[in-house]
């Protein structure tokens, strides 16, 4: 009797937030792999922002989910059959294995892992992806000098808690901001923030922009945007004249699915922005984390040792069960989570 499998498809595209029936968990056997293939059993699943727009039918960067089919994951977990000399059953990998028990993938879209060198879920996190992303985006597109001013957006989240602590130890001032008074004490206690604002105390995006303006006598240097929404606007007219902005995600729009995170309800706020990008001088630059990882080598030989040695924090959040997928992913969508949010299959 071959193994078994469990897999969380996607039962149906969401009309805005996503809902626990969008979702369907299916039993079935697990692949066989080919030549060249790899079975491996998924010990822990990764979970990002980033995969609400892959339920939408709309063009992208990348394609979207089909109905039926496997929700997408970065996973770690056990060899445990191999048709390739590239690895052999005991091994660890990361790959995308999607939201399963099971994945099964072609050797060369494997990277092997070594547990003696820390926890295998780095590689969802800090030393993964989303690290990965917060590294390059500050370094490569932020280009942050010392005595300059950083905010960053979603501060504890594994982007920006990783753009913030580099900009530290480059000698910038980092100011966070994050939802609730627990996650900014996160940012200054354990990442290292200079200071945090808590978005969610402020109605309207003028009273947040006073908050950070507080925070931020100088101006701001660099804004590392992953939310948009509120926060953004409270934070474009405090840019300095040469500012820059490295735009990794829009997470507060998400959720108006086909729009592609634009608000079309509201006041046009297109010519404030470009007027604002003309007459300050900035660089906005839009990026895809998976075109740049020829950069990857150097971002393991640089944070690696950091991460080893405790210079670099990071915060996991783990759920417990395929299961809970959804349910968790939902809840992270909203700032449900603490830190890079994981599912722990074994």
């Amino acid at each position: 009797m071959s193994e078994q499998m469990q897999r969380i498809t996607l039962a149906s595209r969401p009309d805005g937030a996503p809902e626990a029936g969008n979702f369907r968990l299916e039993t079935g056997p697990a692949p066989t792999p080919g030549d060249g293939e790899v079975l491996m059993r998924v010990h822990y699943m990764s979970l990002d922002p980033y995969m609400r727009g892959r339920m939408d039918d709309v063009k992208s960067y990348a394609a979207p989910v089909p109905i039926g089919g496997t929700m997408e994951a970065g996973t770690v977990g056990e060899v445990i059959a191999s048709n390739s000399p590239a690895f052999k059953p005991g091994d660890f990998a990361f790959g995308m294995g999607g939201w399963a028990t099971h994945a099964c993938l072609r050797a060369k879209e494997l990277r092997k892992l070594d547990p003696a060198h820390g926890p295998i879920t780095a590689a969802l996190g800090v030393l993964g992806m989303p690290g990965f992303t917060g590294w390059y985006g500050l370094t490569k597109l932020g280009r942050p000098k010392a005595g300059e001013t950083l905010v960053v957006a979603a501060a504890t989240g594994p982007v920006g808690s990783m753009a913030g602590q580099v900009a530290k130890a480059a000698g910038l001032r980092a100011v966070g901001i994050a939802g609730g008074a627990e996650k900014c004490a996160l940012a200054v206690e354990k990442f290292g923030f200079d200071a945090c604002i808590d978005h969610r105390a402020y109605d309207t995006a003028g009273d947040l922009r006073k908050a950070v303006a507080a925070a931020c006598p100088d101006g701001i240097d660099i804004y590392y945007e992953n939310v948009g929404g509120k926060v953004f606007e409270a934070v474009l007219p405090l840019m300095n004249t040469f500012s820059r902005i490295p735009l990794c995600g829009m997470i507060a729009g998400y959720n108006l699915g086909a729009l592609g995170g634009v608000n079309t309800s509201g006041p046009d706020r297109l010519p404030m922005l470009w007027r604002s990008i003309l007459v300050k001088q900035m660089s906005v630059t839009g990026f895809i984390i998976s075109n740049h990882y020829d950069l990857y080598p150097a971002f393991l030989a640089e944070i690696g040792p950091k991460v080893a040695s405790g210079e670099i924090a990071y915060l996991e959040d783990i759920a417990q069960g395929l299961e809970t997928a959804p349910a968790t992913f939902i809840s992270m969508l909203n700032g449900g989570n603490r830190g890079k949010q994981i599912v722990k299959l074994i």
